[in-house]
């Protein structure tokens, strides 16, 4: 596999007090098989597709961060330490300084200044994500941010991307829509969205991952069955019909259906 290239997202993972019971809620949810834990990396465990591909993993939570479960986003540099450097000097905060991780590649855990906590994975053997953008892998995040002024600054600069802003639509009272979208090569990589009053203050900013799936709605009813709680949705877009979750240890994820496309592809402004 090549190399990714630097600041697309790579890998994702969870930590669960209750890996067990994590494992058992998406693998009924999303489809996924387990492999074996490796012990020595903390009882690390990959996550695998219907294929049989690498989509993610689970991990018990470090001493001191029980009861904190989360999704993290990884984003790939080719000199971990270098991006480490980068994210300082942005006014961002390491939370784990550059570590090996045998011979799979080299991590850094981050925050920006607003409080989204992010990875950064240099890789060895471990490339990352197996597949995307098909049923049961990752497709797509989103940084939620109560300072989206400090988190535009904060990712460009760590990563080389361009930045486009989605035009508001007279018609429908958007003029004032603040959405951006991080690319590279002009590919939409990332997106960015204010959190408003809707979230409680409780709701930390973070990254949105978001998994496909092949029924948003048949998801959707797995997951709530399972003692997931449904946070918005399920609702249409031109991307696809997708809704935001909680899983029942309160890891927040999305599922979208990207062939359930409904509207018009929104106008985009080049910011930079």
């Amino acid at each position: 596999m090549a190399a990714q290239a630097e600041g697309m997202p790579c890998w994702a993972d969870a930590m669960f007090t209750d890996v067990e019971a994590a494992k058992d809620f998406y693998g009924d949810v999303l489809g996924w098989t387990f492999g074996e834990s490796a012990s020595e990396f903390g009882d690390y465990t990959e996550a695998y597709d219907a294929d049989g591909k690498a989509v993610a993993a689970v991990v018990p939570p470090m001493p001191g961060q029980e009861g904190h479960s989360a999704w993290n986003l990884y984003f790939a540099s080719p000199d971990a330490a270098a991006t480490a450097a980068k994210i300082r000097a942005s006014g961002g905060e390491l939370l784990m300084d550059p570590m090996t991780v045998g011979d799979f590649g080299t991590m850094v855990l981050a925050r920006d200044p607003s409080g989204v906590t992010f990875g950064v994975w240099q890789a060895g053997t471990h490339e990352g994500f197996g597949k995307r953008g098909e049923a049961g892998a990752y497709c797509w995040a989103e940084v939620f941010t109560r300072d989206p002024r400090k988190t535009d600054a904060f990712f460009p600069a760590v990563f080389p991307y361009g930045v486009q802003r989605i035009k508001g639509d007279a018609d429908t009272d958007d003029e004032e829509i603040d959405f951006k979208l991080f690319t590279l090569g002009g590919d939409a990589v990332l997106g960015r969205m204010v959190m408003g009053e809707e979230f409680p203050p409780e709701v930390p900013p973070h990254i949105q991952v978001f998994f496909a799936v092949g029924d948003c709605d048949a998801t959707v009813a797995k997951a709530t069955e399972r003692g997931g709680d449904l946070k918005f949705g399920p609702m249409d877009s031109p991307f696809g019909r997708f809704a935001a979750l909680t899983d029942p240890q309160g890891a927040s994820f999305a599922v979208i259906d990207l062939s359930a496309t409904t509207g018009k592809m929104p106008e985009l402004t080049v910011e930079k």
